[in-house]
């Protein structure tokens, strides 16, 4: 484990955003923040501010949809300062940023064959890989002290979690990603907290 046990991590994934109602992979592009993702926004600001005063550092992925959503839930309380952080940033799928299924399919055929739902995005000819991923979360997790607040994304969501619990990549990858759900790290265990 890499976080020591007196640590504890908030990880929240952004609201849900245009793109993800029509089944575009985001990666490093960005779309806004649909009514309800605002609203799952202002679910985590009103449940976070209970705690708020509690928090030491808050650090949230530079991109578009996180800031959004980071500024939703500060407005609900007296927060850190955000610290901008890339390591936290959600994994690039290169060319396919952006993109359907449909899309990739139509463009590298065969290229998703026998994948799974989750091991696919390390497909692509130009993305990010795995390893790569898993390291930099892992030198994140290494640096995290005291009680964090973490606003990311859904895959490196995931890693996050994975790399928190030690977890294989196959199971680590199949980890849940709602947009309802505060994920608390704390003493080697991952525990959710159901904002609606």
């Amino acid at each position: 484990m890499a976080v020591p046990s007196q640590g504890e991590i908030y990880l929240v994934r952004h609201g849900e955003t245009e793109w993800n109602v029509a089944g575009r992979f985001q990666g490093k592009l960005d779309s806004r923040l649909t009514k309800r993702g605002v609203a799952q926004a202002k679910a985590y600001g009103r449940r976070l501010a209970a705690i708020a005063a509690e928090i030491d550092t808050l650090v949230a992925s530079p991109l578009g949809r996180v800031r959004e959503t980071t500024s939703i839930i500060k407005s609900f309380g007296k927060f850190p300062e955000t610290q901008w952080e890339p390591r936290i940033a959600e994994v690039s799928v290169g060319s396919w940023d952006g993109l359907t299924h449909l899309d990739i399919d139509a463009r590298w055929p065969g290229r998703l064959d026998e994948t799974t739902p989750f091991d696919w995005f390390f497909r692509s000819p130009d993305g990010e890989s795995y390893d790569v991923a898993m390291e930099r979360v892992k030198q994140w997790l290494d640096s995290s002290q005291g009680i964090v607040l973490a606003v990311s994304h859904g895959l490196i969501g995931r890693l996050i979690r994975g790399a928190y619990l030690n977890l294989s990549k196959d199971d680590a990858l199949g980890l849940p990603v709602p947009q309802d759900v505060i994920w608390r790290l704390a003493k080697g265990s991952v525990e959710p907290i159901h904002v609606s």
